[in-house]
């Protein structure tokens, strides 16, 4: 507290002769305040009147959480106008500007003598008891002779004014209806008349608006409480007002702030609104910073009957996943530091809020934060905490039964388990939740069982279940689900083990979770189609129809106890399907296939389901029809690519969207599935089109945050639409819809952007055609049902080239047998035949290029020496296409022509890619060439490349003399210069280390002296000038084995980011041998150098003359590594 002065002076007036007499008085603290009437003060005042006219007042002392006030103000006054002074402790309800004088919290008479009795001494001044305690108020006076501050301030007028009277009598009676044990309406009812009179004296314009309508809010307010007055809604519009008046930093916001949420807590109180305990949160988050420590007001609002009650109530709140719902439990936790009693519980309902929303849209960040906080929780319930064995579960629960389900990564599943392990030792035979851990870890062994088959957990597993079963007997609510788990455990055991008991079993539990489920039972739907899948496992046992039409009819039950938009209809088309395929495993009738097939399509179309459960039913869809011929399964693949690309590319990061894409069995290999599907019905533009879907592009930042928010709140209205509350299920639908139309909406939008027309839609052949603009593109497909090549010429419609005598399997194999081969190559004599090799390369032109090559001569008439382009995609991506050879000798000695004497072979990752690339080619931009070189890379980082700086030099003599050349290597050649080389240049040559990361391809990277430069880096950093780089590294152009459909390599990511024109490396190279190439490939590239002529689109032409001049020098293994991309 600043220590203030104040001097009330009068002219001298004097008794007979005597001079006057002056007497300071220094008002130094006060203790055990407390408010008659309860209300929280904005401060607290100390008030002397010598008489009528004479009044005095200390500044407003900020009261503590110790209920004290420390001043240390001073006043000189003069004891001739009166024998006596009053002193008077006043709350003031007003920071700055009072209206009234405030509440009277303690008043007594002193005289002159006893002031000054003392001496030069602090003393107290005791005054009638407040709520049973005496407030005590510290002073110090002492006599001066004389005053030499004659600007003094003057003192408060005390007019009749009629606004502060009434305001005062309002105080008054409030604090007497307030403090007396026999409560009378009469005093109420008469304060709230004097506040309504000073509010309508103090219109809206006024001064004192804010202040009349708190006092008057705060009445009607404690009145409500006691059940004297109705109207909370006018009282909480009171508040209202008055907060709207006092915007941030004005002095009184946070006292209007907390009297807000004490009016909205007390309406939650009494009628329990959801709304209302959101909103006192949202409010506490921005009052308690307002708040000191140590002052009143913060004790008060941090109390057990503030902030930790509203914390308390918003964790009770259903799990609610929208935006909203979530950013009140961040809110909410916010409002548990480190060290709060209530952050392990906040941290739980937030996790549960993310999880739920992860299970709507599939989006693994909120499932990875959710993971997160569920760590804290447990770290902060150490042993002996009476909450551990429960943040145990949950966080063993995300783990195993979302994470592990959604990635299939084994440490979590064991992780999860452990965890499990642990809150059940925490809980012994007797502990209120042992029943839960036993049903829990039972649940992650049946896991454990479906994904390594070990007989011990499984068994362990059924014991859990029994014994969580046995602490549930005949009457306890949960026991209907812990027969469920049971049932599905042995359903489990029956599966691997085919043991008809287990069976049986399971359709006994079942039947009696059935029975304990009453037909208005929220979860009785669930039961009716688990018992309709083992019911189907039977009928495949034993034939007899009456089970397979009991299945049937139980997932009819559970649609008909679903409205039309919840959730979990999708699971009973789901079952519903299975029940008709059964039946058409073992009566034939085509009808039933049909019926499955409707079944399938009203799963992945259900609209309120999350993408990810419904991706998973087109995929199996797709796989059904495609097994049983039937004529939706075009359909199929086209809903799952629609499904697939409303679920990825909502994902902000491109790291993001290929988790997303890789999360689903059975994507990697689903666009050669499409595909070939299509090839088989005769439509080869189509079968072109679903290939290129397959490669999701990206949109612009802003509208994927659209598209991404919309997706949120598309599934928090499905969360909702699964409500058993009949009129809040409505609701959600009618919002639902509202958001469909949104979306639908933003789709419009984007589709409006140049180059996004075909958004969400299969690239149009018509449009994918222009890649062959300048040679036909070879677009070869590996799938399951069959491999061949679609080839799309420069004019007219694609052509098909079966290639009958390979399988999918076969290319494995020759991807195993290449990998070897050259293993071995490279530690052979560089003039010893690489007979394994040649073996592989004549496999390659056999029985998969000479096909090919034979439509191109014969039926395109592709003129020799043209450009042709492949696009190889799944397994063909690990094959040396360009490499194809038949080494054979014609009868004139002549060498029959290899896949590259008769054609300049280009790669293409995507048709988009080469339409992209060349739609971007800049005619008038000056060309600038930059090496980069690290031959010395660091420890760890692998071996030296000795020849990096001579191939450096010789490069740079060979590039003309018109473009700008720079050079960077050594300790210069780090990530950020690298990345900004890249940016600033055209043309781009790079020695060094390249690593391929098959895990993440992303983390691809070029070993720099500091850092790695990865792929992330390249394809994030704008370069808009680019046309050429030369990789001259090993591991640049091998795809990605997690979606070997997405060709994720160095030289791709270099191709997606903006270079038209990319030379790359398939395996590793020797930078001795590598120098021959990388000059003869330079020489063609710029002849005549004379003329200076820099045109990418020769890049390959001049490898492909450049690893035929060099035959004689490099061993084949190291001329058939280099690989051109692009234009």
């Amino acid at each position: 507290m600043l220590r203030v002065v104040r001097r009330l002076i009068r002219p001298t007036t004097t008794r007979g002769n005597s001079p006057s007499q002056y007497i300071r008085v220094e008002i130094i603290s006060a203790t055990n305040l407390h408010v008659p009437s309860g209300r929280i003060p904005a401060g607290i005042f100390i008030s002397i009147n010598v008489d009528s006219q004479r009044h005095w007042k200390s500044t407003i002392g900020v009261l503590s959480s110790e209920k004290s006030v420390v001043w240390g103000d001073t006043v000189t006054l003069s004891s001739d106008a009166s024998p006596v002074l009053s002193v008077q402790i006043r709350a003031s309800y007003e920071a700055d500007r009072m209206l009234g004088s405030g509440e009277v919290i303690g008043k007594l008479h002193m005289s002159w003598d006893e002031v000054l009795s003392h001496g030069d001494e602090p003393f107290d001044i005791s005054f009638p008891p407040v709520r049973g305690v005496h407030p005590s108020l510290t002073l110090k006076a002492a006599v001066v002779h004389g005053c030499d501050d004659q600007d003094g301030a003057l003192p408060d007028s005390l007019a009749d004014c009629e606004i502060t009277r009434r305001t005062d009598a309002g105080h008054a009676r409030f604090a007497k209806y307030m403090r007396r044990k026999m409560i009378s309406r009469l005093r109420l009812n008469a304060a709230v008349k004097h506040f309504q009179f000073v509010l309508d004296r103090c219109p809206a314009s006024h001064p004192d608006h804010a202040a009349a309508l708190t006092n008057l809010a705060w009445a009607r307010l404690r009145g409500y409480i006691r059940n004297h007055l109705q109207g909370i809604d006018t009282t909480i519009s009171l508040f209202r007002d008055a907060l709207a008046l006092r915007p941030q930093r004005h002095p009184a916001r946070p006292l209007s702030l907390y009297n807000l949420t004490e009016a909205l807590t007390w309406r939650h109180v009494k009628k329990r609104t959801a709304a209302d305990i959101r909103e006192a949160a949202q409010l506490y988050h921005e009052l308690l910073p307002l708040c000191p420590d140590g002052t009143y007001l913060r004790s008060i609002a941090a109390d057990e009957n503030g902030v930790d009650y509203v914390i308390e109530e918003c964790n009770d709140l259903p799990t609610d996943a929208s935006d909203e719902g979530i950013c009140l439990r961040r809110v909410v936790l916010e409002l548990c530091p480190v060290g709060h009693q209530h952050r392990p519980r906040a941290l739980d309902v937030l996790s549960n809020a993310l999880q739920s929303r992860f299970t709507q849209s599939g989006n693994i960040d909120d499932l990875d934060e959710c993971i997160q906080f569920r760590r804290e929780a447990v770290s902060l319930c150490p042993e002996g905490h009476p909450g551990r064995d429960l943040y145990l579960n949950n966080l063993a629960l995300s783990l195993s039964s979302y994470r592990f389900d959604h990635q299939g990564k084994p440490d979590d599943l064991d992780e999860a388990i452990s965890l499990y392990e642990e809150a059940l030792l925490l809980s012994p035979v007797g502990h209120k939740s042992r029943d839960i851990t036993l049903d829990n870890l039972g649940g992650a062994l049946v896991t454990r069982f479906n994904q390594h088959g070990d007989r011990d957990d499984i068994t362990r597993a059924i014991s859990l279940r029994r014994e969580a079963l046995t602490l549930r007997p005949p009457g306890h609510p949960r026991r209907d689900t812990t027969l469920n788990n049971l049932a599905l455990a042995l359903d489990t055991r029956y599966d691997k083990f085919n043991v008809s008991e287990d069976l049986n079993d399971a359709i006994d539990l079942y039947r009696e979770s059935l029975r304990l489920k009453g037909l208005d039972h929220p979860g009785r739907h669930v039961t009716l189609f688990n018992l309709s899948a083992v019911l189907c496992s039977r009928f495949m046992d034993t034939q007899k129809n009456e089970d397979v039409e009991e299945a049937i009819d139980l997932c009819h039950k559970s649609l008909e106890a679903l409205p039309s938009l919840h959730p979990d209809r999708y699971f009973s088309f789901r079952w519903l399907q299975n029940a008709y395929l059964s039946r058409y495993r073992v009566q034939l009738n085509p009808a039933d296939v049909s019926l499955a097939v409707e079944n399938f399509r009203l799963a992945s179309g259900h609209p309120t389901q999350g993408l990810p459960r419904r991706i998973t039913q087109a995929i199996d869809w797709a796989r059904q029809a495609d097994v049983h011929q039937h004529e939706t399964n075009l359909e199929a693949y086209q809903t799952c690519f629609e499904l697939f690309n409303s679920h990825v590319m909502t994902r902000l990061s491109i790291i993001s969207r290929r988790e997303a894409a890789s999360a689903f069995d059975g994507a990697k290999s689903f666009p050669v599935d499409a595909a070939s599907c299509a090839i088989r019905r005769g439509n080869l533009p189509l079968a072109v089109e679903l290939m290129e879907q397959g490669h999701l592009e990206s949109t612009s930042p802003e509208l994927a945050r659209e598209v991404s928010e919309l997706n949120k709140r598309l599934a928090g209205a499905q969360d909702s639409a699964g409500s058993t509350d009949r009129a809040a299920a409505d609701r959600a639908a009618t919002e639902y819809r509202k958001l469909t139309r949104r979306w639908e909406a933003a789709v419009v939008e984007i589709r409006n952007l140049q180059g996004f027309s075909r958004f969400l839609l299969p690239p149009a052949y018509e449009d994918l055609q222009a890649a062959a603009c300048h040679g036909p593109v070879i677009i070869l497909i590996a799938s399951e049902y069959s491999c061949g090549a679609i080839i799309v010429p420069t004019s007219g419609e694609p052509h098909h080239v079966p290639l009958p005598s390979i399988a999918l399997a076969d290319l494995t194999i020759l991807k195993e047998r290449f990998t070897r081969a050259i293993r071995y190559a490279s530690r052979m004599n560089p003039k010893e035949t690489r007979t394994d090799l040649i073996v592989l390369l004549r496999i390659v032109w056999e029985e998969i290029m000479l096909p090919i090559v034979n439509v191109l001569e014969n039926v395109l008439k592709v003129q020799r020496r043209s450009r042709i382009w492949l696009c190889p995609t799944a397994a063909f991506t690990s094959i040396p296409l360009h490499a194809a050879n038949p080494f054979l000798t014609k009868a004139d000695r002549s060498k029959e022509p290899c896949l590259e004497d008769l054609y300049i072979c280009s790669y293409t990752p995507t048709l988009s890619a080469l339409v992209r690339s060349r739609q971007t080619m800049k005619k008038l931009v000056t060309p600038s060439f930059v090496t980069i070189g690290q031959g010395q890379p660091g420890a760890g980082k692998g071996k030296a490349l000795l020849a990096v700086d001579s191939e450096l030099e010789l490069v740079r003599e060979l590039v003309p003399a018109t473009a700008n050349r720079s050079t960077i290597s050594g300790d210069a050649a780090t990530r950020a210069g690298a990345l900004d080389a890249l940016e600033a240049n055209t043309w781009v040559h790079l020695a060094c280390h390249g690593k391929q990361d098959s895990e993440q391809p992303y983390h691809s990277h070029f070993v720099m002296r500091d850092e790695h430069l990865t792929l992330l880096d390249i394809m994030e950093r704008d370069v808009p000038h680019a046309e050429f780089a030369f990789l001259s590294a090993c591991h640049t152009a091998v795809g990605d084995k997690e979606t070997p459909d997405e060709v994720i390599h160095l030289a791709a990511g270099l191709q997606f980011s903006g270079f038209k024109s990319v030379v790359g490396t398939l395996w590793e190279v020797d930078d001795s041998v590598a120098k021959h190439v990388v000059e003869a490939f330079y020489k063609y590239m710029f002849h005549p150098k004379e003329e200076g002529v820099m045109d990418c689109t020769k890049a390959a032409w001049a490898l492909n003359r450049a690893t035929h001049a060099v035959k004689t020098k490099v061993p084949l293994e190291q001329r058939m590594v280099f690989v051109h991309i692009g234009v």
